[in-house]
């Protein structure tokens, strides 16, 4: 590798490392998330740097060609963002799922109300502010189409 590719790897890997650091500091990514972004960057960074250190990891490891280590760990890489990101994902449908039978029993509950009435006449009370709700409700989710 020669020096010149050196210095464009580290400056690349070092811009991509600023540019997580953006996102989680707008707050489009999560830190937890952005952790091992980091650690990849500054791996890239010191294996860059450091040539002769990949040789001798290849070596260690036993792997004839350094570039087949760096294949045989990008994979290694993929696969435990694969298994994370499948971790969260199962985690945020099981909330979604128990958040959407609350907002149902909910709705049920007002809905219940309503039909009952009121002698007070609560229940007409009752249903303008379910409608105000519902309206505040599709205004958030519209404005939250527009921010994504």
């Amino acid at each position: 590798m020669t020096l010149k590719i050196q210095i464009i790897i580290i400056v690349l890997a070092g811009l991509g490392i600023l540019y997580i650091g953006n996102l989680v500091r707008v707050r489009r990514l999560e830190l937890k998330y952005a952790l091992i972004w980091f650690l990849v960057g500054v791996l890239v960074i010191i294996f860059a740097a450091n040539k002769n250190w990949l040789q001798g990891l290849s070596n260690l490891l036993g792997i004839e060609l350094p570039i087949n280590m760096l294949f045989f760990v990008g994979f290694l890489f993929v696969l435990m963002i694969i298994f994370t990101q499948t971790i969260v994902i199962s985690n945020l449908t099981r909330k979604s799922k128990r958040l959407t039978q609350e907002v149902a029993m909910l709705n049920k509950r007002i809905d219940d109300m309503i039909a009952a009435g009121t002698p007070d006449g609560a229940g007409s009370m009752l249903k303008e502010k379910a409608e105000e709700h519902e309206t505040e409700s599709v205004k958030n989710i519209e404005d939250d189409r527009k921010e994504a």
